[in-house]
């Protein structure tokens, strides 16, 4: 047999380490709350960037669009999954053992916007207004703000002659401002600029953020189920389902340090990933545009909190509590959700800091 020259032998062993590396990744899949935007440019940033694979990990990013992915980790068609707490918790009041493990987003992003011309300048203003909602529980945050200042709607079947008119829409301001609703929910980061690209520059525009009246419904958050928690041995790998987790959620919170830090590569980094949903509209019909928007705006989200306190990830307990109370003033939530509705033992593990519960 002809003996290998020593390089050509040290590449054969390099080779060889590398795919005995590739094959023990483990394999995670990760399902985002919507289609593929700097809404989740941490995540991209820790795939590009190999922090995953640093960890071990193999991860897979679904899109989904606009269902819930409680149900997708629920049923174990993904591992992991982002969406907002109300969803988290509303899926855990019935019955769904899902866990939040980490806070992504630590200040809402949503808000209700109103031409100025409309002379709506204080949520009093609201009533008589029609307004445009989202469906499937992404209606909360307007009922809640509603319902601080006194208002009902027509989302509430028990209430006669409501003070506000719900138009539930699909998620494309388009369809229905300003001509058939005088206030439209609309993300920071998204439906924002959607609406400034329909022709309504910002200096026509009146925006309410729910956050500056007190309703911060937290939004981003990363969560799985009680049963990928309790494997001992997850996917064969060796790791228990908590380990890989923690890895998960270290690989991602580099990712989002990065991408908040390095904004413009990070948009680079979303335009690799994302398809004509990253386009905005109208005027602002250009993905470049849209997601350098985006990646502006989710960084104010991020970098807010506990993240301001080198605590990025960490669901602050009083906010947490603050959440609670005010779905349970909606009748969102009948009770508290149990103690394992929160894990904090997780971003503990990742970040190696200590839970102030």
């Amino acid at each position: 047999m002809k003996k290998l020259a020593p390089l050509t032998a040290l590449l054969a062993a390099a080779l060889l380490a590398s795919s005995a590396g590739a094959q023990s990744l483990v394999k995670v899949k990760l399902q985002l709350k919507w289609f593929p935007q700097a809404q989740f440019a941490g995540f991209f940033e820790a795939q590009a960037k190999g922090y995953f694979k640093a960890e071990g990990l193999d991860v897979q990013l679904l899109p989904i669009g606009d269902q819930s992915p409680i149900q997708t980790v629920a049923t174990g068609a993904a591992d992991f999954g982002t969406t907002w707490i109300t969803d988290l918790l509303t899926a855990r009041q019935q019955g769904i053992p899902v866990v939040h493990i980490a806070q992504i987003f630590q200040k809402s992003g949503y808000t209700l916007v109103a031409l100025k011309s409309s002379n709506l300048t204080k949520p009093e203003d609201f009533k008589g207004k029609r307004v445009g909602v989202w469906p499937s529980g992404n209606e909360y945050p307007a009922v809640a703000l509603l319902k601080k200042y006194g208002l009902t709607t027509s989302l509430d079947s028990t209430v006669s002659s409501p003070s506000v008119q719900a138009v539930t829409y699909p998620f494309d301001p388009s369809i229905v401002f300003p001509d058939k609703v005088d206030l439209v929910s609309a993300m920071t980061y998204n439906e924002v600029d959607q609406i400034v690209g329909l022709g309504y520059g910002l200096d026509k525009l009146q925006i309410f953020h729910a956050s500056d009246y007190g309703i911060n419904l937290l939004e981003d958050l990363m969560f799985t189920s009680q049963k990928v928690l309790d494997d001992k041995n997850f996917k064969g790998s060796g790791l228990s389902g908590r380990e890989v987790a923690a890895k998960l959620v270290r690989a991602s919170l580099r990712g989002w340090n990065y991408a908040v830090a390095n904004q413009k590569e990070a948009v680079q980094t979303v335009l690799l990933n994302c398809g004509n949903t990253c386009k905005g509209s109208g005027t602002r019909s250009n993905a470049a545009g849209h997601q350098t928007w985006q990646m502006t705006e989710v960084a104010k989200l991020y970098s807010a909190g506990p993240t301001l306190k080198g605590m990025a990830g960490y669901l602050d307990p009083a906010e947490y509590k603050a959440n609670v109370t005010l779905l349970r003033s909606l009748g969102i939530l009948k009770t508290d959700p149990a103690a394992g509705a929160v894990d904090y033992s997780v971003w503990e593990a990742a970040t190696g800091k200590k839970a102030m519960k």
